[in-house]
């Protein structure tokens, strides 16, 4: 008797154990990356997961290396020794702002809350933010920055900046602040202005800012709280949007909604239309969906949390609206699945030869739960005179070199900016540099 129970037991043990790998096995995919960009990306059936895959890279550096540019373009390291950069800004001057930050400490509990603040960590998400913005200035226009001072310290995981007259704008992860300032200026010792409070803590702590044209509005981008809203609909309140924000009579009002995690946003030269880059949901497989570069329209949904690429109905979320698929905006180009596409700036001023005159260069941040990873690059989307993406283009790969052979992380790309001599300027969190692409056709201008 006592031997069968010690059978039984056994094959309970297997059976339990050969289920646990089933269920936490990793998903992967069966499309190469390419096949879900593009204007018409290959929309499979998705691959509902009880537990996400996690393939996270495990950070390097750079160890003396750096990545590899497109043929004929060069790169070099603008600035080094940063403490986690990750959004960029160029002032008129030539002067460019980079935030060195990080999420604000997880506060998510359970076993749950303790697994994503390990493997996030892993990732370099969990170190301290330097709550920090940084002005670099390349006085000779070499391409490397030699004077560096702390401009604004004491901030709470800023992200976006933006300067309108003589206001500096940042976008906190809780609230959107200002604070007096003038161009040249190095050191900013007032204290902040809040113009709006911003739903803070969470998942999806940037909050990235753009000015209007005019300069009377900014528009903060705003991620979700959760994946597909599974705790509730009332904890996305002003999230999965892009807020309109008018500072001087301090009104919000929702420009456009469904987006899951926006972070990136840029206006089109050739259109004036306002676009952004965007995360989607997780846990439906390696191929899907794709994340996206769009226009946003004011009043545009684009899907969060109901449906995905404009029309594909996501049975996961309760309860079900179907009848919201006819109001859903596909969105324009599609990056890939699961690429973390974070960084956004047009080709606008930026001189890198004819191939990348017209488009838009993105920073791909690259995969956590993908397998193989995707991302981990900066790639450009080619457009045509209509100012939209060519139709039958791909991106263009501009830098690459961020993973090893072996899977692991010498960096990760994050914001993007062009610099005063036309070359390209790419944050690396990472690396903890700042590194700059140039081509023939990016000049050096006089001294100043």
């Amino acid at each position: 008797m006592r031997k069968k129970l010690l059978i039984a037991l056994a094959i309970f043990v297997l059976a339990g154990a050969a289920l646990a790998f089933w269920l936490t096995r990793p998903d992967e995919a069966r499309l190469p990356v390419e096949a879900v960009m593009g204007k018409n990306p290959e929309i499979t059936q998705p691959r509902r997961q009880r537990v996400p895959t996690v393939a996270i890279a495990e950070p390097v550096g750079w160890n003396g290396g750096q990545p590899i540019a497109a043929q004929g373009l060069a790169v070099n390291a603008f600035a080094s020794g940063l403490d986690h950069p990750r959004w960029l800004y160029r002032l008129e001057n030539g002067d460019v702002l980079v935030a060195e930050t990080n999420s604000p400490p997880r506060e998510g509990g359970g076993i749950t809350g303790w697994v994503m603040r390990l493997l996030m960590g892993r990732a370099g998400a969990g170190t301290p933010s330097a709550n920090r913005i940084t002005l670099l200035r390349d006085a000779d226009g070499d391409g490397v920055a030699e004077q560096r001072s702390a401009l604004v310290e004491g901030l709470n995981s800023p992200f976006g900046m933006a300067v309108v007259g003589d206001w500096l704008y940042v976008g906190n992860t809780d609230a959107l602040v200002r604070y007096p300032f003038r161009m040249g200026q190095t050191r900013i010792t007032a204290a902040p202005e809040k113009i709006v409070d911003l739903p803070g803590g969470e998942n999806h702590w940037t909050r990235n800012i753009i000015a209007s044209p005019d300069g009377n509005r900014i528009y903060v981008a705003v991620g979700s709280a959760s994946n597909i809203a599974e705790k509730g609909l009332e904890l996305e309140t002003n999230r999965a949007v892009i807020l309109e924000v008018t500072p001087e009579s301090r009104d919000v009002r929702i420009f456009a909604s469904g987006l899951r995690n926006p972070v990136g946003m840029a206006w089109n030269p050739d259109s004036n239309a306002l676009w952004t880059v965007v995360n989607e949901r997780d846990m439906l497989g390696s191929d899907l969906p794709p994340d996206y570069l769009t226009q946003v329209d004011f009043g545009g949904f684009y899907g969060w949390p109901y449906n995905y690429w404009g029309g594909y109905e996501d049975r996961r979320v309760e309860p079900r609206r179907p009848d919201l698929l006819e109001y859903t905006r596909r969105p324009d180009y599609a990056l890939g699945a699961h690429t973390a596409s974070l960084g956004l700036v047009f080709a606008d001023g930026i001189s890198l030869g004819e191939r990348f005159a017209s488009g838009a260069f993105i920073g791909q941040h690259g995969s956590w739960n993908r397998v193989p990873p995707s991302g981990y690059k900066v790639v450009f989307v080619p457009f045509a005179a209509n100012g939209f993406p060519v139709p039958d283009a791909k991106p263009v790969d501009v830098l690459t070199g961020f993973l090893t052979d072996d899977g692991k992380a010498r960096g990760r790309p994050v914001g993007v900016s062009g610099d005063r001599t036309g070359a390209l300027l790419v944050a690396d969190d990472v690396g903890n540099v700042i590194w700059r692409v140039s081509g023939n056709g990016a000049a050096q201008l006089p001294q100043r």
